[in-house]
Formats: C-alpha cells, structure tokens, sequence
C-alpha cells in the first residue's frame, strides 16, 4: 500500500494498517522540518509530478494507493489522480470534512489567497494562519500581520509581520490568549477542516471576530472520496482481498 500523507488521518490509516499486518509505505512532501511519522516505510521528497509518480508505480507496484494530502495539496492529489489512471492503480481519495459555520461564527468566504488578502487590506491586526506557503499573496498588506507556522516562512512577507513558531493543537484558551495579546481584529485561514486547529475559529466566534476562509480545490472527477479513516481501511481490506481472490 501506497499512502500520500502528512496529516492526521494518514498517520492513522496507516497505523490501521500496520496492524493488520499489510505492508505501508508513507510518502511526505516534506515541507516539515522534523515531522510527525507513520509507523512502516516512509520515504520524504517529491515523486517529481505526475509523470515521476507514474514511473515509481510501474518500478515499485503496489495494490493501492491512498491519497490523504491535505485538502489544499491540490497539485499531489491531481499527480495522483493522473498517474493512476495512466497506471491502472487504484486509488482512493481520503478527505476530512470542511469546517460548518456555528451560531456567531462571521466567515466570510474566498476561493484563493489573494482574495483573501484583499479581503483583509483594510483591518489593522491580521492573524494568517494558511501555513508558509503562498505567504507571499499578503506581502502588501499595509496593516500588523501576525503569521504562525510550524517552520519559519520564506522572505515574502508584510512589512510589519510577527512570525510566531508552533505546533498544535492549540486550546480555545490558547487561542484567545494570542489574539488578544496581538490585538487580531480578523482571522485568515482554509477550510481545512477537522479539530486539530479549529480551536481559532472558536476563540474568533467568542471575541466576535470575523474569519476570511479560503475555500477548498475542487477534487478531481471520477476518484472516490471517503471522510474517515474507518471507510478507508475498509477500501483497502476490500481491494487487498479481491486481490487475494
């Protein structure tokens, strides 16, 4: 089994996996310095597009490829969806769902970085928490910027940025502390969906704070889609299986 990971989801599909004895190889982008891994093989780096993944599937055959990117790694998820199909991999795509507005919650919805940073270019506090890449869509804003990430970003940066170095989870309590300390009057983020970092989206809700969220990438067509990492083992159980048969 081939697993495209670096989320959470991932991790535990593969642990699931391990388990019951299949053979796992995780590949990371690695866009993380130190990051968390998955129990069996790992391999670290780029396939090289889609045409790289289609000459590694035909050198190091596998049953089935999961793709469990993050919902914005939109380019690995077309690679994979490309490849399989000039393969005959099959392929399964394993998505958490997006994040559903709550009573009080002020989003206010874009579909790229750049609309989201003309959506703030007015505010005075901005809090982005997109992650390192794409930094550079909010280099002109004029106002305070407050960017957190995992690993520090690149050059392209505001003017008057803080940059604050964490991994999350975070607390709603620890999210209400940061905000308030760096007067954030609205918060950027993607629809990425899941509890690992939505405490933000609570602590903007109790401070009345309005959220720019960045809408998710369109997944390709014709590449089945689950949301848990219970339906997922059960694809591949059934795929290992009609194999096996």
């Amino acid at each position: 089994m081939l697993i495209l990971g670096g989320t959470g989801e991932a991790r535990r599909l593969a642990t699931a996996l391990v388990e019951d004895g299949i053979d796992v190889l995780s590949s990371l982008a690695g866009r993380v310095a130190d990051p968390v891994l998955p129990p069996g093989d790992v391999r670290v780096g780029g396939f090289g597009g889609a045409a790289g993944l289609v000459a590694w599937l035909r050198a190091e055959p596998v049953a089935a490829l999961v793709d469990a990117t993050h919902p914005f790694a939109a380019t690995m998820t077309a690679s994979a969806a490309e490849a399989t199909g000039v393969t005959g991999t099959p392929l399964l795509r394993l998505q958490r769902p997006g994040w559903t507005p709550q009573p009080g919650d002020d989003w206010r919805w874009v579909d790229s970085l750049a609309e989201a940073a003309a959506a703030v270019s007015g505010f005075a506090h901005v809090f982005v928490t997109t992650g390192r890449q794409g930094l550079g869509a909010f280099a002109g804003l004029p106002g305070e910027v407050l960017v957190r990430s995992v690993d520090p970003p690149g050059s392209s940066l505001p003017q008057r940025t803080t940059v604050v170095l964490a991994r999350g989870p975070f607390t709603v309590d620890e999210e209400l502390a940061l905000l308030r300390e760096h007067r954030v009057d609205v918060v950027v983020t993607k629809d990425s969906g899941g509890g690992m970092t939505s405490a933000k989206l609570a602590a903007a809700r109790e401070l009345g704070l309005p959220v720019v969220m960045v809408r998710r990438p369109p997944a390709p067509t014709g590449v089945p889609v689950v949301a848990t990492v219970e339906e997922a083992t059960a694809w591949v159980r059934d795929r290992l299986g009609r194999q096996a048969g």
